[in-house]
């Protein structure tokens, strides 16, 4: 699949709302002739590329709305010399996010570059190094960044701006890699540079088609400009109105019914508008963890589901991922538990399983933000506990939480299967009971949320 090419300024005109784009002033720093290594041609290179695209320089930078909502924007011109970094592009991009932090906005970058720009070779790839800090400098002042790949996006600039972001978009069929066309192995598999390849592999949240890009960073910049509050989000409620089971046999019989409401029925009635944010970083995806941002009664809201599989390495580092997004910019987090445990094949040991949950614990332990918790279903020991909000955990009528499951616990105690039922019982882990242990503050019903 092939993408058209936008210029710099028609990809800014595409998203924000017409006439608010405001260009910020170029920084003033002159390179001297031929730049800074006097590569001979170089001064009518970039005159040509100005004569071409009407630009200076191979970024345009400015202000503008997208859906109402107030952004720095950042859009490079592959026109000029293939949207390449050099340094007067790094005094743009410094003076993008310098002006970002200081006037409290959201930075929006929509990236279309082949790297870094040879013609002033080390100190070119130096500028990835001023980026890098901008966006450290950025993060730490709680500030979104959101990335939309074009095509290309290749090299230093997918390694800083774009797989840097908080959000990282792509746009259809675009390129995307560290590596560009001419310098990857000739045998090397085309489909892995390429939006939907790096979708797959866990490294982009969404491929968005460009007539549904401008709705899609609205909605981003909508919720993440959402009001903050200190107070934790209320529990959803349970979708239907299920008696507190009998037996602890009962409980595990409800949880398991593959009839009873799971993560994208709890979610779907809990938010207003939900984005999806997809991928650990890390090479993995887990589609039995749903994770990404909402709107809650016009609350802004974190969270990371288990949809009832066995939890996988890249589903804990997604969820962990979120978490630490969302306490960066103050917003509370939702989690849902619902796994018969984690993933234990030998895949996900290599995957990092042991590492993996031991971050999502972290995560939460660390997190400074508010956080709520609702078992859902399944409880199966710590591979469920890795996402239970201490001392703020409710449960639904047909959920259970156990250290293990009743058929392995009766096993290790080499009782015979048949003894599952009694040995539930001795487990206490009916929802009645998880609340009498204190591990839960109450059970939902229909009409709590």
């Amino acid at each position: 699949m092939t993408t058209t090419r936008l210029s710099a300024r028609a990809a800014i005109a595409s998203v924000t709302d017409p006439g608010s784009f405001t260009e910020l002033p170029a920084p003033g720093a002159q390179s001297p002739a031929d730049g800074p290594l006097a590569w001979a041609g170089y001064d009518d290179s970039r005159a040509r590329a100005t004569e071409r695209t009407g630009e200076q320089e191979s970024v345009v930078t400015g202000t503008g709305r997208i859906g109402g909502h107030e952004a720095v924007l950042v859009s490079f011109e592959f026109g000029f010399l293939g949207g390449s970094l050099g340094g007067r592009t790094g005094d743009r991009l410094e003076a993008a996010y310098t002006h970002a932090r200081a006037q409290r906005l959201p930075l929006v970058s929509l990236i279309a570059t082949g790297g870094s720009r040879m013609q002033e070779g080390m100190l070119a790839l130096t500028q990835l190094q001023r980026v890098a800090r901008q966006s450290v400098l950025t993060r730490a002042a709680g500030l979104p960044q959101l990335a939309v790949l074009r095509d290309p996006t290749t090299g230093g600039g997918w390694a800083t701006l774009g797989a840097g972001a908080d959000v990282v978009l792509a746009l259809p069929g675009a390129q995307v890699g560290f590596a560009g066309s001419r310098v990857r192995p000739a045998d090397a598999d085309p489909a892995a540079y390429t939006a939907e390849g790096q979708y797959a592999a866990g490294h982009v949240d969404a491929v968005v088609p460009p007539d549904r890009l401008p709705g899609t960073l609205a909605n981003w910049l909508r919720v993440l400009a959402a009001p903050r509050s200190g107070d934790p989000v209320e529990p959803p409620g349970a979708p239907a109105r299920v008696p507190p089971p009998t037996t602890g046999w009962d409980a595990v019989r409800l949880a398991r019914d593959p009839g009873r409401p799971h993560a994208e029925a709890y979610l779907d009635a809990y938010f207003d508008i939900r984005l999806h944010l997809s991928g650990d970083r890390a090479g993995g995806r887990d589609p039995g963890m749903l994770c990404g941002f909402g709107l809650r009664r016009g609350r802004a809201v974190a969270y990371a589901a288990q949809c009832g599989t066995a939890t996988r390495p890249a589903g804990y580092r997604t969820a962990a991922r979120v978490v630490r997004l969302a306490d960066r910019l103050g917003i509370p987090v939702l989690t849902l538990v619902d796994t018969p445990g984690a993933a234990n094949d030998a895949d996900a040991e290599r995957a990092g399983a042991g590492p993996a949950i031991a971050d999502t614990f972290a995560a939460l332990a660390a997190a400074t933000v508010p956080v709520t918790t609702l078992l859902i279903g399944e409880g199966g020991s710590g591979g469920a506990l890795a996402l239970a909000a201490p001392g703020n955990t409710w449960v639904t009528p047909d959920s259970y939480f156990s250290v293990i499951a009743p058929e392995l616990a009766a096993a290790i105690l080499k009782r015979p299967p048949s003894a599952a039922p009694a040995t539930a019982d001795q487990l206490r882990i009916r929802p009645q009971d998880l609340v009498a242990l204190g591990v839960a503050r109450g059970i939902v019903g229909p009409d709590t949320a």
